[in-house]
């Protein structure tokens, strides 16, 4: 357990190497408390590198809270295609509804944790980085980083666990700059504390990190409990014509995505011919591991709920993920039948 003494050198060491080493990310550049919720909302469940491109687009079509409460419903969910978990980009906008009306970004935790879709993190993330706020955001990485310096064997994986690593965590924060320690002890874990084979010899923190004196590094966080990985395999039909693809709309009562275009499956065209392979790949969502494979297909006479879409409109559509990843599979494999036949005619 460190000693109060050893909690204050690892906050000014710590705070000095996130000062010299953070790595550049366009939501540090900024103060501005939407650009930073922004960013947290997107960072939820996303890996960094992916969330970049995503944030600078989504930032370019709405910079403001009052231009993201304006949008449409497909705008919106077209800006935010292939970030996954689209209930994020609703609660954005049902956020930013309510900030225009007040005329404001709130400016307390509490107020921000009131808005939609804004949980405990969320909130004292963004209280601490735009406002100062003294409100420790404890993410993944933070449990991780405090179970480690105390050496703590609670199990992340059960609730209480959580909230007692959370009070470890609280120990540890710094007041005098909540901003700057919250990022750091985030971007810590990120970089350095990592989740397998810790880079123990190059942390800023190790002389007072407990699990390091100890050698119990690569056994913490302790998690106990576990969920299956679903494995599932699926069809879709590629059904293109005339610069036209065949597609469904999902309902906006749909529990699953929303408004999102997707490509046919049997359920949805039971009559369909199918024809040659195209190609496969892999789509994940969160404990669900799927492989598609995309056929040519006849249409049937009856498309059901199924329409013809124009490929140009495809860009500016709320098109699912593993409707893009089929498109490039089809793509793909038109280009190979494409080199294919110009190599038989030369011959």
């Amino acid at each position: 357990m460190p000693s109060e003494e050893e909690i204050q050198q690892l906050r000014r060491d710590l705070l000095d190497w996130f000062d010299k080493h953070r790595r550049d990310l366009p939501w540090r550049r900024t103060r501005d408390p939407y650009a930073i919720w922004v960013s947290e909302i997107m960072l939820q469940q996303t890996r960094v590198a992916a969330v970049v491109p995503f944030y600078e687009r989504f930032l370019e079509r709405f910079p403001t809270f009052q231009a993201l409460s304006e949008a449409s419903e497909s705008d919106l969910l077209a800006c935010w295609a292939g970030l996954g978990y689209y209930h994020r980009a609703r609660n954005l906008q049902k956020a930013a509804i309510q900030m225009r009306e007040r005329g404001a970004f709130p400016a307390t935790y509490d107020e921000i944790l009131a808005m939609p879709g804004i949980g405990e993190y969320t909130a004292a993330a963004v209280s601490s980085i735009a406002f100062d706020l003294p409100h420790t955001a404890v993410d993944g990485n933070v449990l991780r980083v405090a179970s480690r310096i105390f050496d703590d064997a609670a199990d992340i994986g059960s609730a209480a666990g959580r909230k007692h690593l959370g009070r470890l965590a609280d120990k540890l924060f710094d007041r005098s700059r909540p901003g700057a320690f919250n990022q750091a002890m985030m971007e810590l874990g990120a970089t350095v504390c990592l989740p397998r084979k810790p880079q123990c010899l190059v942390c800023a923190v190790a002389q007072v990190c407990a699990s390091r004196k100890s050698g119990t590094q690569e056994q913490r966080p302790v998690k106990m409990t576990g969920v299956k990985n679903v494995q599932e395999e699926r069809v879709v039909f590629w059904i293109a014509e005339a610069g036209r693809v065949l597609a469904w709309h999902r309902p906006v009562e749909s529990k699953l995505m929303p408004g999102f275009w997707e490509l046919p499956e049997r359920t949805e065209l039971p009559a369909a011919s199918v024809g040659r392979r195209l190609g496969a790949f892999r789509h994940g969502i969160t404990f669900h591991s799927y492989r598609f494979e995309v056929h040519e297909a006849a249409a049937p006479r009856d498309v059901g709920l199924c329409e013809w879409v124009a490929m140009d409109a495809l860009a500016t559509m709320p098109v699912s993920t593993v409707f893009r990843k089929a498109r490039r599979v089809a793509e793909a494999s038109r280009k190979e039948r494409a080199t294919a036949r110009s190599s038989t005619a030369s011959v």
